[in-house]
């Protein structure tokens, strides 16, 4: 049976969803109010992204119980993704101590990585690195750290929903041009689906935002995107690379500014305003510009590069340089974690 039909069913259950959840927050008085480290101006729902939790585990249910995905990498999914929602949740609704998220964090990362079964084999500049606690070690913080940085990549109207349509859309293509869908089906209908999630999200998240995604949402979306390129690094160990090329904005914008602000001693959980895209936001005076800024260098820029990797025709390594160099410059051009003037 086709399987088609299940993206505009994702698709139409995220925008119902995230609606009902908008309607609840508006109810419930959950809004984010704007104070000094804020890109909004308007007080606005926030939690939208549990819609999108919502929408997508019961996909990944279906797909396993159609043996499109196997068992484990559906148990990873649900598992991680869950409790990193949760914890998201809990947190939109309160607060959780830093040291409580990370610690669920890492557990989150920890259970991915037994039913993914650990890191496979990949190869950068010649170098194999191969299996040990060293690598799990370094796949685990991989998870986590993905994790966090999209949760401070979502900072203005659209932009965490435009990049996780652009990459996984990126992602499935891959799979084809690398010819691994037929292999692996699961490949290409997982990141499809969750950029039905997202998309259906986004109706609402559009400029100007009618709600936020929030912790449980942004959380949702890192660990499952890691996951994912894990997942397809089984599957041909180019894809990891080609994974993070795709995900080049906000890995070098988030890794910027995170730098930049240890260089100057300041305390890096703190929230603040002054990543590259936000600071770009406040040059031009709009959201929208930005956001569609970031889609246009994943489809213009990312995308063939990532290929190229996939593909062999260039090396992992030195495809993270070409793809990185250009968006180092124009994070430092955007002031990326450097106080607002």
């Amino acid at each position: 049976m086709s399987l088609w039909f299940l993206l505009p069913v994702v698709v139409a259950a995220a925008a119902l969803l995230t609606g009902a959840v908008r309607r609840y927050a508006v109810t419930r008085a959950l809004l984010d109010i704007p104070n000094a480290r804020s890109s909004h101006t308007a007080p606005t729902p926030r939690g939208g992204g549990v819609a999108m939790v919502a929408s997508f585990l019961p996909a990944v249910l279906w797909l396993a119980a159609t043996d499109t995905i196997d068992w484990p990498l559906a148990a990873a999914l649900l598992g991680a993704g869950a409790c990193c929602a949760l914890l998201g949740f809990l947190d939109d609704r309160g607060h959780i101590p830093a040291r409580w998220r990370l610690l669920g964090h890492f557990a989150a990362a920890a259970w991915a990585l037994v039913w993914l079964g650990g890191l496979p084999p990949v190869t950068i500049f010649g170098l194999t690195v191969d299996g040990g606690w060293p690598a799990q070690a370094l796949a685990a913080v991989y998870l986590v750290w993905l994790l966090n940085l999209y949760n401070f990549m979502d900072g203005i109207d659209g932009i965490a929903a435009v990049e996780a349509i652009s990459v996984c859309l990126g992602a499935a293509a891959l799979y084809g041009v690398t010819r691994q869908g037929a292999a692996d089906p699961g490949g290409v209908w997982l990141p499809v689906l969750l950029a039905g999630a997202a998309a259906g999200f986004l109706m609402w998240n559009l400029p100007p935002a009618r709600i936020f995604m929030g912790d449980a949402g942004s959380g949702f979306l890192g660990i499952t995107l890691g996951i994912l390129s894990l997942h397809a690094a089984a599957s041909a160990p180019t894809l990891l690379w080609s994974w993070l090329i795709l995900l080049g904005v906000f890995v070098v914008d988030a890794s910027v500014t995170l730098l930049q602000r240890l260089v100057r001693g300041e305390r890096v959980y703190q929230a603040h305003r002054n990543h590259a895209y936000q600071q770009a936001a406040r040059q031009y005076g709009r959201h929208l510009p930005v956001t569609l800024a970031v889609a246009t260098l994943n489809l213009v820029w990312l995308m063939p590069i990532a290929a190229c990797v996939a593909t062999g025709r260039v090396e992992a390594g030195i495809g993270l340089l070409i793809a990185y160099t250009p968006l180092v410059a124009l994070a430092l051009r955007f002031r990326a974690g450097q106080p607002e003037t």
